[in-house]
């Protein structure tokens, strides 16, 4: 059990014995619990930069923008001779959250995307499946003639980060190599705005044909937001996409703003609960919201402190567990807020990872719920159709401490579990 603190049942996933792991993981037996995520392999590349390089070479700060092969090895070069690489690390968003989730969670995952098929020992494949958990199950990654993606991420002294993208073997991920009963099996279909970036692109296509048999199997699609220039860009689209696929919709407050136009996180998640289930949204050093439906039958007081900010008492029902709003008879709004954990770090150089962290922490509830539910169906847990095994409360705590925990280690991957016991928190934290 790697969820922060005591739990009151076993069956918060993983359960099973402690024994040699398998080459190759296996999705078919009856209490078989997982998640899917469609990435784009990709290496991180940080190098250090002044204000003026942006300028210079046409880049906007803070954006995210794609470049060819190149120019990304032009600039590579460049910087690696000036000594500037500050590290190269495996990366890509939903690649990141997959990874996150395995280590949490000790349960396997599988990715779906391309990778360049012939993998030499050191070069960036090599490199990035060695970073990689063993939990995340590649077997299902396309080879590819193509070079591996590379994101050469440039850091200005303020911390702010541009990206330049390029694309390599990245979006070579093909509708015919979608595996459909691995998805229609699956607990949850994770994916990012970056793949729905150019509609001609052939992950784009395999993207909505995962969507669509995650729909005709109810499986909940998970969609995280990428920039918010890529939001802007793409906002009508993504209200489109959104209200025809999506369940749970991921971004950070910049996002939010982009997609809503409402500056205020709150507002924003109520509108956004008008075409998904359940809107998950970080804002930086002010922590993190969930904004959810739930049936008012089911609707739980919380026993903490009523707050106001934006919408009155918005915190009433955060003990409540999500549903998706088709689920409901009469649906209500329901929101929590979470402060940084411990007040955040007292230095953070590197926000990069986090909120994919928070939203691994997110699916190990969703699909704890998933495992409950095979493993004992008339539980009482189940007397409704929830969307999560936890609470709003309980879950923005557990995504909270996960996130801390990519902010405190300057990664943007987990590169250890959570600690059992909490030693700066009294065990009932964790229990309301």
């Amino acid at each position: 059990m790697k969820f922060p603190g005591r739990r009151k049942t076993k069956h918060y996933f993983p359960v099973e014995q402690r024994g040699r792991e398998p080459l190759v993981n296996s999705f078919t037996q009856a209490a078989s619990v997982y998640i899917v995520g469609i990435t784009q392999p990709i290496v991180d590349i940080e190098i250090e930069v002044h204000d003026d390089f942006f300028q210079e070479h046409g880049l906007k700060k803070g954006e995210s923008i794609i470049i060819d092969d190149a120019r990304a090895e032009e600039f590579y070069l460049h910087f690696k001779a000036k000594g500037a690489i500050r590290g190269e690390f495996p990366g890509g968003s939903i690649a990141n959250t997959l990874h996150n989730f395995a280590i949490l969670s000790d349960n396997p995952c599988v990715a779906l995307g391309a990778i360049n098929e012939n993998i030499s020992v050191g070069d960036y494949a090599f490199h990035y499946i060695s970073k990689t958990s063993s939990k995340v199950d590649l077997s299902y990654l396309t080879p590819s003639q193509k070079s591996m993606g590379r994101a050469l991420v440039f850091v200005n002294k303020e911390g702010e980060r541009t990206f330049a993208i390029s694309l390599g073997c990245m979006n070579e991920l093909y509708p015919e190599n979608i595996p459909s009963k691995i998805i229609s099996d699956s607990s949850a279909l994770v994916i990012s705005a970056y793949l729905l970036r150019d509609e001609n692109s052939p992950i784009f296509q395999s993207t909505i044909k995962a969507c669509e048999l995650a729909i005709q199997s109810k499986i909940p699609v998970v969609l995280s937001l990428g920039t918010s220039q890529l939001v802007k860009d793409k906002r009508e689209f993504l209200f489109d996409f959104c209200q025809k696929y999506v369940n749970v919709l991921a971004m950070n407050d910049e996002e939010a703003l982009s997609l809503t136009n409402r500056e205020d996180a709150l507002l924003a998640g109520e509108m956004i609960l008008e075409f998904v289930d359940l809107a998950f949204i970080t804002v930086g050093p002010k922590g993190l919201y969930i904004c959810a439906h739930v049936d008012k039958e089911m609707a739980r007081e919380t026993k903490d402190p009523l707050h106001t900010k934006s919408i009155i008492e918005y915190n009433r029902y955060e003990y409540s567990r999500a549903m998706k709003k088709k689920d409901c008879k009469e649906p209500i709004k329901i929101y929590s807020h979470i402060n940084p954990f411990l007040g955040g770090p007292n230095a953070i150089t590197n926000t990069n990872g986090a909120g994919d962290a928070a939203l691994s922490a997110l699916l190990h509830d969703m699909v704890a719920n998933s495992y409950h539910r095979k493993m004992i169906p008339n539980s009482p847990k189940h007397n409704c159709s929830y969307l999560t095994y936890s609470s709003l409360s309980q879950i923005n705590k557990y995504a909270n401490r996960v996130s801390y925990e990519v902010l405190i280690q300057n990664s943007p991957r987990l590169v250890r579990s959570l600690p059992q016991k909490e030693d700066v928190l009294e065990e009932a934290y964790w229990e309301k």
